[in-house]
C-alpha cells in the first residue's frame, strides 16, 4: 500500500464509502463491496463498479481479474489519508497551525459537534484523548 497521499488523492463521499468497505474487507469483487455499501443506502450494481473503477483510475485501489470477475483491494493506507484529511482541514480552518486547533478545541468555543449541530449550549470538553489522538 502506498503511505503518501496527495490532496487530490481525498475521495469524494462515494468513493470514500467504497474504499471503507475495502478497508474492511481487504479486497472483494463489487457485490461485495456493494454489500456493505447498501447496509446504510442503496445502491446499483453498476453505480458501485464505477466508482471503483474511478479509485483504479485515481490509484487509491487495484484491480484483478479473478475468473469472471475483478477483485479489486486498497492501495492508499487508512492512517496516510486520514493524515492527509486532518492536514488538509487544519491548513484550510487554523492556518496550518496543529497549535490553534488544539487551542480551539480546548477552549470554551469548541464543543462536541452533536451539541453544535442541535445548537445547545456549549459545555465542558475533555479534549486530552482527542487532541493526542489527532496528533
Amino acid at each position: 500500500m502506498r503511505n503518501h497521499a496527495a490532496p487530490r488523492d481525498i475521495p469524494p463521499p462515494l468513493e470514500l464509502e467504497c474504499l471503507k468497505a475495502l478497508w474492511r474487507i481487504g479486497d472483494g469483487t463489487v457485490k461485495d463491496v456493494r454489500r456493505m455499501v447498501t447496509e446504510n443506502r442503496n445502491l446499483a450494481y453498476t453505480t458501485v463498479m464505477t466508482v471503483l473503477d474511478r479509485l483504479v483510475k485515481r490509484g487509491a485501489a487495484e484491480r484483478r481479474k479473478t475468473g469472471r470477475s475483478f477483485t479489486y483491494k486498497p492501495r492508499v493506507d487508512r492512517d496516510a489519508l486520514r493524515h492527509l484529511a486532518l492536514k488538509e482541514f487544519v491548513d484550510s480552518f487554523f492556518d496550518g497551525s496543529e497549535e490553534q486547533l488544539l487551542n480551539y478545541l480546548s477552549s470554551s468555543h469548541s464543543r462536541p459537534l452533536a451539541e453544535a449541530a442541535n445548537g445547545a449550549a456549549p459545555a465542558s470538553v475533555d479534549t486530552e484523548p482527542l487532541a493526542t489522538e489527532l496528533l
